[in-house]
């Protein structure tokens, strides 16, 4: 029997679709999400997790992130689908991969998800950050630029592309600004952007538009929100 004809039988016999929530610390933040891929695709089969594939002529596991996650960022609240053909438990499933994952990765939840449920991607509504910045202005100030952007109805912006400028606005995407706190060195922002077929709210261009000569100090993805809640 062919590979594919293998791959395909095995998709046919699929009775489980799990979602993880892992991390991705400082050791990792700089690889790309084709290595990130990779990396999830070795420590499942170290742990040995039965796997379903897709078929054609490179068969790779059915695995999904909700949003891949910027070079540069870290996050504590990353999102992971994948479909299994034998039914394992959430609890045997983290005892045996949380020994495989490699510094900078950390295990947090596992659940099930019905097979007939939408992709995880379609499902992202929301994505929350914690972004720092340098000191460029006082605390009041930064609050006045805050309170002046969410007050704006219209935020026109230019994101430059490979193939050209690309014009929109940026307002519809930021559902949140607030101030968590900050000394004479750096403030944290917190930030909630929308993210879907519309747009995906991008923290560094929140913080130009605050006004903010500096790219961000740090930008970590507390928490991503789906429709399902």
């Amino acid at each position: 029997m062919s590979l594919t004809r293998q791959m395909a039988r095995r998709y046919d016999r699929a009775v489980q679709r799990l979602r993880l929530r892992f991390s991705r610390g400082q050791e990792l933040k700089y690889i790309s999400h084709l290595d990130l891929m990779r990396l999830w695709e070795r420590v499942l089969r170290r742990a040995e997790i039965p796997l379903i594939y897709t078929e054609g002529y490179s068969p790779h596991p059915r695995i999904s992130l909700a949003a891949p996650l910027s070079i540069g960022m870290t996050s504590e609240a990353e999102l992971m689908d994948l479909t299994v053909d034998r039914s394992a438990s959430a609890h045997s499933l983290m005892r045996g991969v949380r020994p495989q994952l490699p510094r900078g990765v950390d295990l947090f939840e596992v659940w099930h998800v019905p097979l007939t449920a939408p992709s995880l991607q379609s499902q992202l509504r929301y994505a929350e950050y914690r972004v720092e910045v340098a000191a460029e202005r006082s605390g009041e100030e930064m609050r006045v630029a805050v309170d002046c952007l969410m007050r704006a109805r219209e935020l026109p912006w230019q994101h430059m592309r490979d193939t050209g400028p690309r014009l929109y606005d940026l307002r519809p995407l930021i559902d949140r600004i607030w101030l968590e706190g900050g000394d004479d060195v750096a403030f944290v922002l917190g930030m909630r952007l929308r993210c879907g077929p519309q747009g995906t709210g991008r923290p560094e261009q929140v913080a130009a538009a605050l006004g903010l000569k500096e790219h961000p100090l740090s930008i970590h993805r507390s928490r991503l929100v789906l429709a399902e809640g």
